[in-house]
């Protein structure tokens, strides 16, 4: 696993042993950040300069790719302490330790915000549904700007129930992966 693009383009990254971390292959990771550079509902503008929230963050690969593509910031947010450990690690490799902040938490119970961000990772385990309910306690402790970019890994054959307060504006799949990209809405969904 590897970063794709940008100021670090080629640098390996570590993983921990086991199944229990899944870090977003190579190519699904090249795909979303190719979507978001060039479509017109994110832009460069997107990515460069972001303050960037990877949850469920695993490796950091997803908010590591974002700072090596422009990204003025990133947080990341895991429980796993062999996760912890490598992406510690990965941010350590990469000399980003002034522009990345470990945030040792539960994505569905989540610290307060101490600044909200304009795009977000979430790249939940499979199968559980857990994307809906991080999206809810994230906005709810202020992690989200209005108008945000959340980019959300699911299964590919993963049913995604209704998003409150978000729209969908692309859905990529590939391999075992199904990538929903979606808006934050600034106005309250109409009953």
């Amino acid at each position: 696993m590897r970063i794709v693009a940008g100021r670090w383009r080629g640098r390996a990254l570590q993983a921990p042993a086991g199944a229990e971390t899944r870090p977003t292959a190579d190519r699904v990771r090249q795909g979303l950040f190719d979507a978001l550079w060039h479509a017109p509902w994110a832009g460069r503008g997107a990515i460069e300069g972001a303050v960037v929230l990877d949850a469920f963050a695993g490796t950091g690969a997803l908010g590591l790719e974002a700072l090596s593509r422009g990204a003025a910031r990133a947080v990341f947010m895991e429980r796993d302490r062999a996760a912890l450990g490598a992406l510690r690690a990965n941010i350590a490799a990469l000399k980003a330790g002034d522009e990345a902040r470990v945030v040792a938490a539960d994505v569905l119970r989540p610290p307060r915000a101490e600044q909200p961000c304009g795009l977000l990772f979430l790249d939940p385990p499979y199968g559980k549904e857990l994307g809906p309910a991080a999206l809810k306690a994230l906005g709810g402790a202020g992690w989200i700007a209005p108008g945000a970019l959340a980019c959300l890994e699911v299964g590919r054959d993963e049913a995604v129930p209704p998003l409150p307060g978000w729209e969908v504006v692309a859905e990529r799949e590939q391999g075992a992966a199904r990538m929903l990209v979606l808006r934050a809405r600034t106005e309250p969904d109409q009953p």
